[in-house]
Parts: structure tokens; sequence; C-alpha cells
């Protein structure tokens, strides 16, 4: 038996002596061109089926069997693939490898330097923002009011309709991170400095329809802004009577940090209305955008903004002249009381971005959004409602006007991004998750007394016109998800130009237990018959995912109207189908560039609102369905050689069906005419003229507190032209030195609402004894000049 156990064991050791002779150990680093550890490649031997990853230093280490030649291949997304043939290798075999990048790219077609539009998202020149003659200072934003198929009623609002839709349908990223705006804004008066700081854009980039699946659940619009990193060094300071900036960015090799500090004020502005008294909006913002590259493989930003808005007013009087010239009406009011609204808002976001080669980059971004909202006010005023040709008194009276809303909203994110170029495809996919909390406490009501009746009246009972109530809570999660591919293929000698872009959006929401599905795909096409010619399709399902003031659905109990969140609705529904027409040309050596647009939305699952200055309420219900159908036309180039002006031209029409009632939608607007123009002055290039014009339908409206199927009014058209002269005092752009910091001086000047034309913004109703109700119009500003001084060092 020992001898027996003895021959075994020395048979097992010659196994085993075999085995380590027939396997070894391949060991190393992975590293890039420029001698950069490459993180999590893979290390392979397919033939024996082992493989491993590198480590966060580009170590690896891999057990195989020895063979006459052993191939490894060593591969990762971004680079280009590697093999190494080992010949009959023994023991520890140690192999550097250095991966070089995938540079495949696809180069872009270009025109004198612009690049050519070919899928729906156009981009706007950040240049023009310091041209416009501004109202609400904020330059973005009055950017896209100036664009087809686009439309404001009010220069006081940075908000704005696009093709039908509401303020609500309109999303806006800044830096790959969804923004938001306050909740209980409801005025244009009201409204602060917006979130986007002109100084410190790179890039705006805008959709009025058929956008990526990148960009999220809402209906109309995508508006995506990217910013820059600055120069070594670079500062501007700007001063007008509606407000400051002063902007400050510093960078080298690693570090960039910009800062931006804004103040704004409309004073003087309102004092141009009807409804004089004690104005006292102050609203202040400050932003910063920081960024750390310690290497070529990672990438950290820090985006934060804080905002501290005040609008504080105590009315004294009003008088307001309307009619016809044969029949004139003075409506005259006296006030007592004041109002008093705060919004401040927190916003941050932290992103880390790694770079596997310079196609492909993996970013984790968490962003917190924070607002503490409140609206008070206690207003009574005393009026008489005159016929002036027969000094009749058509309705006297009292109105008392209170309100105290109260909310605090809070949303954070984690989002996980992924891009990579492959060839002709550019992919690019993201996962989401966000945690929602809305917090409303909400007390309102108005009452009338005219000619010593409270109105409404029943004779036995006394009831408020109107009054609400609500104390709502929402805590929901949301996840997000999208893929999309942007396929470039043709482009050959004699061949036509395609783009394809197609994918896919997927979210769910938690407090509507809702999931949505967009699919969304568009072509652009250069034919080979004209390079100058871009046709551009697009088609998708976009479902507007419903947040708070969506889902704020409404009931009235012995004239108590009661705010409740309705956790059975629905995402509204939009399919868009459009067709683009491009088409660039030179008249007189000057580049020129005509688009047109047809579009059609078909709407599904409405939830409808009625619309009071900027304020949007809901029915809190999907009660309807309806369509929206237009055509956008725009002519841009230089009108005048070294600067570029636009016209747009739109026309759209569109209907909803409501309780078997076909009606139009509250943003309804059947024409809309802008044009921005700018000249030099004969022989210099020092003084400059920059003119604003827009010509735009009126909207349809109603009595307030009243079903949206009454809306058989229409507001007047809304005209208005600004006007601004600059004069370069100092031009030191290409010489600047240390001795003279200053690169350009402006000194101008703007003549806001040039002709003066009295612009509808809201109706007053009146109801006297009898029940007859008097629209009396709410009139925007007046004519007002306003002078600026703006330097960049």
């Amino acid at each position: 038996m020992k001898i027996k156990v003895l021959i075994l064991q020395i048979f097992m050791l010659c196994m085993a002596m075999y085995a380590q002779a027939q396997s070894f150990t391949l060991q190393g680093r992975v590293v890039d061109e420029s001698g950069s550890p490459v993180e999590f490649a893979s290390v392979s031997c397919l033939k024996q089926g082992k493989m491993t990853m590198t480590s966060l230093k580009g170590e690896y280490s891999l057990q195989l069997h020895s063979a006459d030649s052993v191939e490894v291949r060593f591969s990762m997304v971004g680079y280009k693939t590697k093999i190494r043939v080992l010949r009959r290798p023994r023991g520890k075999q140690t192999l550097q490898v250095v991966l070089y990048s995938n540079d495949n790219e696809l180069s872009e077609v270009t025109v004198t330097g612009t690049r050519i539009q070919s899928g729906q998202t156009q981009e706007l020149k950040k240049e023009h923002l310091k041209n416009l003659p501004s109202v609400s200072g904020n330059a973005v934003e009055e950017l896209i009011q100036s664009q087809a198929g686009v439309s404001t009623h009010s220069e006081l609002s940075s908000q704005y309709n696009v093709r039908g839709g509401s303020f609500d349908e309109n999303s806006v990223y800044i830096n790959n991170v969804e923004v938001y705006r306050p909740f209980l804004v409801r005025s244009g008066q009201q409204e602060g400095i917006s979130v986007i700081n002109p100084d410190m854009v790179e890039k705006i980039e805008f959709s009025t329809g058929g956008y990526e699946a990148r960009y999220g659940d809402k209906m109309s619009s995508a508006l995506n802004i990217t910013y820059k990193r600055p120069k070594p060094f670079e500062a501007s300071v700007s001063a007008s009577l509606l407000g400051a900036s002063a902007y400050v960015g510093v960078s080298n090799k690693k570090v960039s940090w910009s800062n931006g500090l804004r103040y704004k004020t409309t004073r003087n502005l309102l004092g141009s209305l009807d409804t004089k008294g004690e104005y006292k909006p102050t609203f202040i913002d400050y932003q910063t955008y920081f960024t750390y590259t310690p290497n070529e493989r990672w990438d950290i930003n820090f985006l934060g903004n804080i905002s501290n808005n005040h609008y504080n007013f105590s009315p004294e009087d009003r008088e307001t002249n309307f009619g016809t010239m044969e029949n004139v009406k003075s409506f005259r009011v006296y006030f007592d009381g004041q109002e008093k609204d705060v919004f401040r808002t927190f916003f941050g976001s932290l992103g880390i971005t790694r770079h596997f080669g310079k196609n492909t980059s993996l970013s984790l971004i968490a962003s917190a959004f924070k607002t503490r909202e409140q609206e008070k006010y206690d207003i009574q005023g005393q009026y008489w409602l005159t016929q002036t040709e027969t000094s009749e008194n058509l309705g006297v009276g009292t109105y008392f006007q209170h309100a105290r809303n109260y909310l605090n909203a809070h949303v954070e994110s984690l989002k996980l991004l992924l891009k990579t170029k492959q060839k002709r495809h550019d992919i690019e996919g993201a996962l989401s998750f966000k945690k929602e909390h809305i917090s409303e406490n909400s007390v309102e009501y108005e009452m009338r007394d005219s000619s010593n009746y409270s109105i409404p009246h029943t004779g036995k009972d006394l009831y408020m016109i109107y009054s609400m109530r609500a104390k709502n809570v929402l805590d929901a999660n949301r996840i997000e998800a999208y893929i999309q591919d942007t396929y470039r293929f043709g482009g050959g000698e004699g061949q036509s130009h395609y783009t394809l872009n197609y994918g896919v959006r997927f979210a769910h929401w938690s407090y509507t237990k809702e999931t949505i599905l967009s699919p969304r795909v568009s072509l652009g096409i250069i034919p080979a018959f004209n390079e100058n010619v871009t046709m551009r399709f697009a088609a998708g399902l976009y479902y507007q995912a419903p947040f708070f003031k969506e889902i704020r659905d409404t009931t009235t109990v012995n004239g108590i109207t009661y705010a409740k969140l309705n956790n059975k609705a629905k995402s509204q529904r939009s399919i868009h189908f459009i067709a683009g027409y491009d088409y660039r040309f030179k008249l007189n050596n000057r580049q020129f560039k005509f688009t047109a647009e047809a579009y059609y939305k078909l709407l599904g699952n409405l939830v409808p609102y009625s619309v009071n200055n900027v304020k949007v309420v809901y029915y809190g219900d999907n009660e309807s369905s309806g369509h929206a159908a237009g055509l956008d036309f725009k002519i841009y180039g230089e009108f005048v050689p070294g600067t570029d002006s636009w016209l747009s031209l739109s026309l759209m029409s569109t209907k909803m069906k409501l309780n078997g009632v076909s009606i139009p939608l509250p943003t309804d607007q059947r024409y809309a005419l802008n044009l921005f123009f700018t000249d030099y002055f004969p022989g210099t290039d020092r003084w400059k003229m920059s003119l604003k014009l827009a010509f735009a339908d009126g909207l349809p409206f109603a009595a307030p507190h009243r079903e949206l199927e009454s809306n058989s009014f229409r507001a007047p058209a809304y005209k208005r032209a600004d006007i601004g002269l600059s004069y370069r005092l100092i031009n030191n752009a290409d010489n600047h030195n240390k001795k003279n910091p200053l690169r350009n001086l402006w000194l101008g000047v703007e003549c806001l609402n040039l002709f003066g034309i009295n612009n509808v913004n809201s109706y007053y109703w009146i109801t006297d004894v009898t029940g007859q109700q008097y629209a009396v119009p709410n009139y925007l500003t007046g004519r007002q000049l306003n002078f600026r001084i703006s330097a960049d060092i």
C-alpha cells in the first residue's frame, strides 16, 4: 500500500509540473499615446475564453495556457483595438501596450464657416445678445422670442409660446441639466432675472419642434445652453437705468472659473403703466461656473446659482381710457394696500466626466433645485367707470383682493450620460433619477361691491366673486432614460448627404404610476444637385409628463374653490409632423439663408388651461384633444455688410374640442411678424443701430373664472418697436495691452416702445348691478428712454 501511495504522489507531482510548464502569467500595463493609464480596458484571449479588465492604474494580470502562439486582444471604447501574438510563452510575461485614439470622424459640411443645420435644432449666434434692445434684461429669451414660430405678448416677461403651446411646454437646459422657473409668478412685473446669464453663454441651440430624444418630456420646444470656459482673463461690466451686470472669468491649462453678478430694477419702466404708485422691484442673481481638468482623461465642473427676487408694490391710483372714438369710457381707481412677493431660488450641478479617448465620454451629473416663494397682497380699489361723452357713471363700487400664497419646492436629480462617436455614428444615451417635493399653502379671494350690491348675489346669500384654498404636498420620484443615434452617410462626390437622427425616450412617474415611451426620428438631406439646399423631415411622439401645475385640479363647493392634486392625470400628448426647407444664397456677395417650415401637431389628452398675464391655470384633468398647424418663414443674413439681421413670419391655426365645443387654444396666434435689423453709420463702425419690431395677432380671452368655451373675444394685435443706438468709444479688441486693458467701451441709448403704442396685456372686468360686464384693458409699458454703458476687458 505504501508503495502504491508513493507512486500516486509522484504521478500527481509530475502532472502538476507538466501543467505548470503548459501555463503562464501575462501581466503589464495599458496606456495611451501620452503615457496615461487606460482604465477598464479589456484584455482577452478569445480562443481560451479568458478575459480581465485593467485597473485604475492601467495594470492587468491574466493566467493563460501556453501554446505555439497565443493571441491576446487589447480593446477599449474610443481606442483602436490592438492584438499581440506571443510565441511559446512560459512563466511570467510582462507586456506594456499603447492604445491609440480612434479618430475616424466624418467631417462636417460647412459654408463660409457657418455650420449647416441638418436637424431640427438651430444654433443661434451669441453675438446678437449684445445688440438687442432689451426691456426685461433677459437677452437669451428675448432673442428666442424673435424667432419664427415663437410669440410673446408682454415685453415685461421672458416667457414665450411656441407653435400654440403654453409657457410650461418649453424645456430649458444648461450644461445638460434641466432648469426650472418659480411656480407662483403670475405677471411679467413679478418676473425677476432669468436663470440664463448671457455673459456666460457659449452656445445657444433652439428647436421649435421635432427635436431629439435627449431633450425632455415637453410638447413644444427645447432650448439648450452651453456655458463657456473663459480665456486666461476676461471681464465685462454694464449698467443702465434698468439694472447692471458684471462678469469675470479666469483660466489656465487645468482650471477655469467664471463669475457673473446681475442686478435688475424695473422701477422706472413700471412707472409708465396706468397704475401709479410706489414700485420697489429688486432682483439680484449670482452665478459661478468652475471647471477642473487634471488631465485629458478627467473633467470636473460645478455650476451654482443664487437668485433673490423681491417685488414690492403700493398702488395709489389708476386712470384708463378705452373704447372707440365715438364711445370712450374712463376707468378711475383709488387704491389702498400693498403687495409683497418673494421668489428665492437656488440651483447647483456637479458633473464628473471620464474621457475614453477623443470620441467617448461618460459623465455623472448631480443637480439640485430649491425654491421658496411667497405672494402676499391686500389691495382695495374704489372705482368709477364713466361714459366720457355724457359723464354717466356706468359702474361705481369697491373691490378687494387678498392672497397668502406660500410654496416650497426642491428637486434633486442624478444623471449618467454616455457619448461616443464611432465612424459615421454619434451615439448618446442617459439614465436619470429625480426626486421631487412640493408643498403649497394658498388662500386667495376677491370681493366686488358695485352700487351697494356684492357681486355675485342671489338675494339671500352673499358670496365672494372668487375664493380659493389649497394645501397640497407632492412627493414623487421620476425615472427617465433615452438613447439616440445620429447617422451620417452619403456625401461622396456626386452623392447626396444624409443626416438621420433616431432615438427613443422613456419615463416613469411614481405619483401617477404612468410609464411613457417616445420614439423620435428626423432626416436631413443635402441633395447632390444643389449643396445650398437642405430638406428636413421630422416626426415624433412627445409626451408632456404632468408636474405640479398640470395636476392641480379644482372643485367649487358653496362658492369656495378647493385645489387638490389629481394622481390619475395622464401625460398630455403631441405627435409632430414637420417638413422644412433651407436655401442658402449670396446677394451682392453677402450670405443669406431662407428657411421655410410646415408643421402639424396632433394633440391628445390635453389638460385645458386659461392664461391671465403669465399665470397659467389648468383644469387638472385630461378633458380635450386638438391640433396645431402652421407655416414658419425666416430670412437671415447680412442686409448690411458686417452685421446680421433677420425677418420672420409665422402663420398658425389651433383648435381643441372641449365638452363637445370646438374652440381655439388660449395661445391661438394666427399670425406674427418679427424683424431684427442692425446697421452701421456710413463710413464708420463706431456708430451702430439696432431695431426690433413685433406685430402679432391678439389672443382669445373671456371673462375670468368662466369656462374656456366662452372664449368669444380676441385681444387687439400686439405691436411694438424698440430701437437702440450705440457708440463705440474705445475699439481696442485686437491691440489691447496692459497699458490699456479696455478692449471695448460702448455708450448707448434705447427708446423702448418707440411709437408709444398701448398694448393690452390682460383685462379687468367690471360688473354692474344689472350683471352687465365691461372689460377694462390693462395696458403694458409706454415709451421709455434707457441709457446704457458697457465695457469689455
